[in-house]
């Protein structure tokens, strides 16, 4: 792996990890925060991408439209599934499930359908990330998958798994087979969510407004850092990078999200969470000897 494709991902990481520690103090705010960063960045990103638009030009195509709204589609689908999925099971099961059978069943969907060559050091880097982030999500305390409750948790994780390998897939063919520039897919994906938010928020616009009182500028910050960490990954593939690589590389972020908590937060992380950061970094290393 080229430093350069490298260097994008871990950008990438340190964009998704600062706007995840930006949210949690929104928290309370819940959808209309998720709204009013979503319209943000729509707003923010329109001048670049009419310029691409204007000035580049877009070789439009059905196909390409076609992938562009299926794109959306699924990343509609994967914001109201992780929503229900936390409402009707314990985030401890669900959250773990989902981040770390995500990049699995992308690598996966990777050597079927587009043809990437599986390594060694790829499949046992890829493994340790998912490791890793299992590790650091439910803090060691595996009993937690021997619970009762704990199926419907594991089942929603696996549906949320199985829409984050889809969407990877499917945006991964936009920029590397139909020449999609990775802020015009990012663009139209979360134009398609905004225009799905706005109807059911204009009927509670006074609840959504009082709700983002003095929380506007981190809406701001956000609707920067998430789409910009999303484009980078997106870039990345462009040049030429493998969707069975960057899929478990994109975890690098958990394990930058904890060291934060640590030393920026100042909160408790236990043995399991740190060891979990030392087998992502074993991944990472492996991942970037391939490719």
């Amino acid at each position: 792996m080229s430093a350069e494709i490298f260097g994008l991902i871990a950008l990438s990481a340190i964009c998704h990890a600062s706007w995840n520690l930006i949210s949690k103090r929104a928290a309370s705010a819940g959808p209309s925060f998720v709204l009013a960063y979503r319209l943000t960045s729509t707003l923010l990103f329109a001048p670049w991408v009419i310029y691409i638009v204007w000035v580049d030009g877009v070789p439009w195509s059905l196909p390409m439209v076609a992938f562009i709204v299926l794109s959306g589609l699924i990343h509609l689908i994967y914001s109201l599934a992780l929503q229900r999925g936390y409402q009707l099971a314990d985030l401890s099961v669900v959250y773990p499930v989902a981040r770390g059978t995500g990049p699995l069943l992308s690598s996966v969907g990777a050597f079927l359908w587009l043809n990437e060559q599986p390594s060694w050091a790829g499949v046992v880097g890829m493994l340790c990330v998912v490791g890793g982030v299992l590790l650091i999500a439910i803090r060691g305390n595996w009993r937690l998958f021997s619970q009762t409750h704990a199926r419907v948790g594991v089942q929603w994780g696996l549906s949320i798994g199985l829409l984050i390998a889809c969407y990877t897939l499917v945006d991964a063919y936009n920029v590397k087979h139909l020449s999609v520039a990775p802020v015009v897919l990012d663009w139209f994906m979360g134009l398609t969510i905004t225009a799905m938010m706005m109807p059911t928020a204009w009927l509670r616009r006074k609840t959504v407004l009082q709700q983002m009182r003095g929380r506007w500028w981190l809406a701001v910050a956000v609707g920067i850092l998430s789409p910009g960490a999303y484009i980078l990954v997106l870039f990345a593939l462009q040049q030429g990078a493998q969707v069975s690589l960057i899929a478990p590389l994109r975890e690098m972020s958990l394990m930058i999200g904890t060291l934060a908590s640590f030393f920026i937060l100042k909160e408790k992380v236990s043995r399991s969470r740190l060891a979990g950061c030392a087998v992502i970094i074993a991944g990472v290393v492996l991942l970037a000897q391939h490719g």
